[in-house]
């Protein structure tokens, strides 16, 4: 079986990547996806001890300091996915091919989030965009192989509750991955079930993270759960969500070791 995480880090300052660290050193999940990532400490932290670890990282830091996202991997890679580099925040995507059978792509996405303002608006829009041109352009044997998760920051209009201020944009990336085959693996799992990934100030629940699946993986889905325990520990305040897939095959590296023995604070 091939099993995937992904969570929203919340551009975890160094005390906290620590407490992150802890709490993902105990998980057995082959592949992490690891959205809100940061030009800052606690990023830096992480991705260092996954490498030291043996742990395979796609990182692509912005030069702007904008958030992005890490796809790490205890499975081996057979290639990346370079038609996702044209994205207009490449940081925000990290995409690799899995040494599997069959052969499965990882599409980690951490879509912007915006308020009223045009320039934030315009900026998440054109990431969409871009993000579904780029999907358009995948063969078709590989997108039906394709796993996308992450913090997609929209929610659909089945939402319940449906909250206000959502923009038909907003809506349609979800709608655009139901055209390309991908199969919501939540939805598939616990239909008809209304799950949360963010609580706001009000108390309302939002469902931000996912994962999505090609035609070919659908019938090997064999869970996807929300873990909460990353918001009631305060580790971030997302719920993780987690995938399971069976394969046939899976290889893995050698990785060692991710606790961490000693947390010193600057």
């Amino acid at each position: 079986m091939l099993s995937i995480l992904t969570v929203n880090i919340g551009a975890a300052a160094r005390e906290r990547a620590g407490e992150l660290l802890g709490w993902l050193s105990a998980r057995n999940e082959d592949v992490f996806v690891l959205t809100e990532t940061s030009a800052g400490a606690g990023t830096a932290y992480l991705l260092d001890r996954f490498r030291q670890a043996g742990f395979v990282v796609v990182h692509t830091p912005d030069g702007n300091g904008d958030r992005g996202t890490a796809l790490v991997s205890r499975v081996p890679l057979m290639a990346d996915l370079s038609a996702f580099a044209g994205v207009s925040i490449p940081g925000r995507v990290a995409a690799a091919v899995l040494d599997t059978t069959p052969a499965v792509a990882v599409l980690g996405v951490y879509v912007p989030s915006r308020d009223r303002s045009a320039d934030k608006t315009e900026k998440k829009q054109a990431f969409v965009a871009s993000l579904l041109s780029a999907l358009g352009e995948l063969p078709v044997e590989l997108r039906d192989r394709l796993v996308v998760g992450g913090d997609y920051n929209v929610i659909a209009r089945t939402h319940r509750p449906l909250h206000p201020g959502f923009l038909p944009f907003e809506f349609g990336l979800l709608e655009a991955f139901e055209r390309q085959g991908l199969v919501d693996a939540y939805e598939k799992c616990s239909p008809g079930e209304q799950a949360y990934s963010w609580i706001g100030r009000t108390g309302d629940g939002y469902r931000y993270d996912y994962f999505h699946v090609g035609a070919a993986l659908t019938g090997r889905i064999n869970g996807c759960a929300y873990l909460h325990e990353t918001r009631e520990q305060r580790l971030t305040d997302h719920a993780a969500v987690a995938l399971g897939l069976g394969l046939d095959a899976v290889k893995r590296l050698p990785t060692g070791d991710l606790a961490d023995d000693v947390l010193t604070l600057f």
